[in-house]
């Protein structure tokens, strides 16, 4: 099924998960898999992994148990940057095989002192590609608070006008922390004609150190209260990670009041944290 078509009857709640970095922790994502299968995911996206191809041949894996092992509809990344137009086709072409219908269109980060090898400079043009050459439902990404390579949000939105305009069909947005910043760019969405479906993407944090680093590369707000909380239970880590899933809940169920069109969750493997937020507003969800 192509995902794209849920909104049209629901609120969507999805989650993410990504492939494991070793071999010696490749049971640890179906693990993730069986936690998930209790919290009524409409789909589960698969990363791409960092650092070059060998993690696409995962992906793939993943996507493909996700679909056909625990009949969950999944999406997998497809990242641009370093990948010829012939890879493209072929991926695509392998997705088509393991009867994969979506696939999440993105540029992929540059890498400090890395040259990109790759036949697609901007996202659009990895989803115009894919467009021309499949009939795969295409998902993109984008940013509340603009993307971190981009000195305005006007240029930014007309980025991801050009995405929405080349075929994608849904957005994801990368996580935020503060919900006036999502409410702020839908707005400046929909002002600029997109009219496709967005996902609010929430990554409850519990960790200080990861969302240290995820500030560092995404250049994501940290509101006051957030911060409060950091500060108050960083040394205490049970604490920090149900204070963190508590403010992540408390943001869901906000979005969910303004009729957002879905909420995608950051999971990081954890399928304790995907719990206990589906608990908590799995009477919101379905209201």
């Amino acid at each position: 099924m192509k995902t794209s078509e849920l909104f049209k009857e629901k609120t969507v709640l999805s989650y993410e998960v990504f492939p494991p970095k070793t071999a010696d922790d490749a049971h640890t994502i179906y693990e993730a898999l069986d936690g998930l299968k209790e919290v009524a995911p409409d789909f589960i996206s698969v990363t791409y992994g960092a650092g070059g191809g060998t993690n696409c041949a995962k992906t793939l894996e993943i996507a493909t148990a996700v679909k056909h092992q625990y009949k969950i509809e999944s999406v997998a990344h497809l990242r641009g940057i370093d990948l010829s137009k012939q890879e493209v086709l072929r991926i695509i072409g392998e997705l088509k095989e393991n009867g994969i219908e979506n696939v999440l269109a993105l540029r992929g980060d540059v890498m400090p002192d890395t040259v990109p090898t790759g036949d697609f400079q901007y996202a659009d043009e990895l989803v115009a590609y894919i467009r021309e050459h499949s009939d795969l439902n295409i998902l993109a990404a984008c940013y509340p608070e603009g993307h971190p390579e981009c000195d305005s949000i006007a240029k930014d939105i007309a980025h991801l006008k050009r995405k929405a305009d080349a075929g994608a069909s849904q957005l994801i947005t990368q996580f935020f922390l503060d919900n006036e910043d999502f409410y702020r760019f839908f707005e400046q969405t929909q002002a600029a004609g997109i009219s496709i479906p967005i996902q609010a993407g929430i990554m409850p944090v519990t960790n200080r150190k990861s969302v240290e680093r995820m500030v560092k590369m995404c250049g994501i707000r940290l509101p006051k209260k957030f911060m409060r909380i950091m500060d108050r239970y960083e040394q205490n880590p049970t604490a920090l990670r149900d204070a963190g899933i508590a403010y992540a809940i408390d943001q869901v169920i906000d979005l969910l009041a303004h009729d957002v069109d879905g909420i995608h969750l950051y999971i990081m493997n954890k399928p304790y944290t995907a719990k206990k937020i589906y608990d908590a507003i799995r009477n919101i969800i379905m209201a």
